[in-house]
């Protein structure tokens, strides 16, 4: 391991001087990718620090900012650990209200907004909020006093030294989304920070040659600490992805060696490539279904015959190699977070020679608990416990003599939420353990296999308990679902909110010539019963749902049924579809939303 950071300004300064002449961001502007070097981003730093220090800003303040991933977004993010202050990001996607309460919530010194209409939206919202004394925007023209260039200018004329926050100092508050009320501010130090940092400098191989496509928000503890602190603190170089739709191609050009996601992402790989293969004639169709089965079998350890290895060269060859190529061709890692990601997928993406890394934690633990690593990995689980960090299952919680909840100590739990004294008292205990709310068990190896959301977790009629999102993950696995939620709160058996996925419908509809109202045709209620059927075979018996609905319209962000984090926001779900799900349980039900 090269450095114990302390915080996240010795971070910065360290890597920034070190790797001086390493490319670090890479922005795609006319259809190019222009590099900016670690010294580059430095200047940037020390002249938007210069500039915060001439609005006031120091200690204990706190700057807020509402912007996708930026080379900007980072300057700011640095400049402000750099004053003491704290940073508090937010999601260009949130509503306006949600902004409002945030810098309201935390008493934000200074917003910062990416866009002109951003911009806008924060100079109504401070005249409501007023510990709000400047507004930035990045994207104002340089003339304007407020604009980031502008503030950059000053603070080149007024240099300012780094000041050094102690371990123990607030770094940022990250507020969860949270599927239901206001969201909650979690006080992550700089130590809290680091000490992921440094563990994963410990467990991770990762070499300053290392390159991601950054498209997680750095607003997630997911994508702000696992990417652009811990590759930074190698040297590694980041590409920032300008859409989501222009992932795949800008994965080809860029060429990463490391690919941060979550499942919602590797979900759509394996999509994407099933679909691509039913296509294709049926020898090639064999070739590669052996090619999976044997790939995934030489991973387990076990033995593969002659023959199935030969044609796992050839799938290999002729396959495999040609779907790396689509993701830059030098992918040696997929890291994947923030929701348990289905075997079946991480045994696919694995098997096309892609080695896949599930890890665990949440926000308030900064966030890694557990991580699989090289020499230390097992598919199916979400790893063990990383460096200076306990694991215990709490069975008294769930009565269940093998999974409990899930309790996490370390250097990496929060400080607490803000403002939350009683929140606070649910979650800290007082040696220092945080409960998660999540369901798990250890292995014999140590290793955590997460088994829902205590929360989530709800009885039938029958007393037989349910956790949904595990059962709603393999649902969503079919080519023709795109989200789905399963229902049975105190009701007799689960149902099911079924989401089309129009494209593969659609497609489906013109070979079996089958067109009109898909939400209430009835050969497609057949294909989507059928569907359920095949992906809830490994289900309990009262786990299965017994009737379902067929709805068009996804789920999103824009319409409230996700968080920005792409969890579902069951409450807002049952707002609008619960008569539709009730309508499932009574005599002779349609089942059509």
């Amino acid at each position: 391991m090269s450095e114990e950071f302390k915080n996240l300004v010795q971070l910065s300064e360290v890597s920034c001087e070190k790797f001086a002449n390493r490319e670090l961001f890479g922005v795609k502007k006319g259809g190019a990718w222009k590099w900016m070097s670690y010294a580059d981003f430095k200047k940037l730093v020390d002249d938007f620090r210069g500039g915060l220090a001439s609005l006031g800003v120091g200690p204990g303040d706190k700057v807020g900012i509402i912007a996708n991933n930026r080379v900007e977004w980072a300057v700011a993010a640095y400049a402000t650990y750099g004053r003491r202050a704290a940073f508090v990001p937010m999601y260009e996607a949130q509503l306006p209200k949600e902004w409002q309460f945030i810098l309201d919530d935390c008493g934000a010194k200074v917003a910062i907004g990416a866009t002109q209409e951003i911009y806008d939206k924060l100079k109504q919202i401070q005249k409501d909020c007023p510990s709000i004394e400047h507004v930035i925007g990045f994207d104002l023209p340089a003339e304007n006093p407020d604009s980031f260039g502008a503030l950059c200018k000053k603070g080149a004329e007024n240099p300012v030294d780094n000041e050094y926050p102690d371990a123990e100092e607030t770094a940022g508050f990250i507020y969860t989304s949270g599927t239901t009320g206001n969201p909650k501010g979690v006080i992550l130090s700089h130590g809290n920070i680091t000490s992921n940092i440094n563990a994963v400098q410990q467990i991770f191989p990762f070499e300053p040659s290392d390159r991601s496509l950054s498209f997680l928000p750095w607003a997630h503890s997911f994508g702000q600490t696992c990417e652009l602190h811990a590759l930074l603190s190698i040297g590694c170089s980041l590409g920032i992805n300008d859409d989501v739709a222009n992932l795949v191609a800008n994965l080809a050009e860029v060429q990463p060696t490391v690919l941060f996601a979550v499942p919602r992402i590797f979900n759509r790989i394996y999509d994407g490539v099933n679909k691509q293969m039913s296509d294709k004639p049926g020898f090639i169709q064999n070739l590669f279904r052996n090619g999976i089965s044997n790939a995934t079998k030489k991973s387990k350890g076990e033995g593969v015959s002659a023959l199935g290895g030969l044609g796992l060269s050839l799938a290999d060859k002729i396959i495999f190699s040609k779907i790396r190529l689509k993701f830059g061709g030098r992918l040696k890692y997929a890291i994947s977070g923030s929701a348990a990601l289905s075997t079946e997928v991480a045994e696919f993406i694995d098997a096309l020679g892609i080695d896949v890394y599930e890890g665990y934690g949440l926000t308030e633990t900064s966030p890694i608990a557990t991580a699989n690593y090289p020499r230390n990995r097992k598919i199916g689980s979400v790893g063990k416990a990383i460096p200076g960090v306990k694991i215990v299952i709490d069975n008294a919680v769930t009565e269940d003599p093998i999974n409990g909840e899930i309790l996490v100590y370390g250097p990496n739990v929060m400080q607490g939420y803000h403002k939350r004294d009683d929140e606070n008292a649910k979650v800290l205990m007082t040696d220092g353990g945080f409960r998660t709310g999540d369901m798990g068990r250890l292995d014999d190896e140590g290793y955590l296999h997460i088994t829902g959301r205590i929360k989530e977790q709800y009885k039938l009629e029958n007393g037989k308990y349910v956790v949904p999102s595990p059962l709603e993950e393999d649902l969503k696995l079919s080519p023709f679902i795109a989200n789905v939620m399963i229902h049975g709160h105190n009701k007799p058996h689960n149902v099911a909110l079924v989401v089309l996925d129009m494209d593969s419908i659609e497609k489906w509809g013109r070979e079996n010539g089958v067109s009109g109202d898909w939400e209430n045709n009835p050969k497609v209620r057949e294909l989507i019963k059928q569907e359920l059927a095949d992906r809830s075979g490994s289900f309990k018996g009262f786990e299965r749902p017994k009737n379902f609905a067929v709805i068009s319209e996804d789920f999103t962000t824009d319409n409230g049924m996700l968080t920005p984090t792409m969890k579902l926001k069951r409450r807002n779900v049952l707002e609008k579809y619960g008569p539709t799900l009730d309508g499932l349980y009574s005599s002779g039900a349609s089942a059509r939303a």
